[in-house]
């Protein structure tokens, strides 16, 4: 009678064994799935950066852009950094500089072309060839080098006595001009009584 009970205790000692086994495979398995996913995360970022102030100098040694975010993160492989609420400044011959505000920002091949999302704002302030200019729109890229920017998203430009409602746009950052591809549509605005 001792026999068949110490056989089933050693049956239920059996399973408890391969279970533990199962158990401890299967945790190595998802441990190193795990040790993987963040190999691959460090791999791919190469940089992150806090409370970030950059100023971009061009080739006269004058101020070209600057950029201030409060988190940027480089990836190595595709050569982009992903900006978080950036603030840019583009400067040009003006002594008014463009300002750029939105959500996010991407820039590729550094600051060659940067992709603004989300609530973009384009800002130029009067100077003595043209009035106080503010350009809303979903998306919006930048040329910091070619001084052009251009979206085929909606756009709003508010100026003192007009605003413009069309459909893409290409600007040139250097002299001012805006060409606006369709859909346009102006309201002007009176300031007399």
């Amino acid at each position: 009678m001792t026999l068949p009970s110490l056989s089933m205790k050693n049956f239920f000692y059996g399973i408890l064994l391969i279970t533990a086994i199962a158990l401890s495979s299967w945790s190595l398995l998802i441990s190193n799935k795990m040790k993987t996913r963040m190999n691959t995360v460090v791999n791919t970022t190469d940089a992150v950066m806090e409370n970030v102030v950059a100023t971009i100098i061009n080739s006269q040694g004058k101020i070209s852009l600057k950029v201030f975010s409060p988190k940027v993160v480089h990836y190595m492989e595709d050569d982009t950094t992903h900006f978080a609420t950036p603030h840019v400044l583009i400067y040009k011959d003006s002594a008014q500089p463009w300002q750029i505000n939105s959500a996010f920002a991407k820039a590729t091949h550094g600051t060659s072309e940067i992709l603004f999302s989300e609530n973009v704002v384009l800002n130029h302030a009067a100077d003595g060839k043209h009035p106080n200019t503010s350009i809303q729109t979903d998306t919006l890229t930048i040329f910091p080098e070619k001084q052009t920017a251009e979206t085929s998203q909606a756009i709003t430009i508010t100026q003192p006595d007009v605003t413009v409602h069309a459909i893409g746009m290409l600007a040139n950052l250097d002299d001012g001009t805006v060409k606006l591809f369709s859909q346009t549509q102006s309201e002007y605005i009176s300031h007399t009584s």
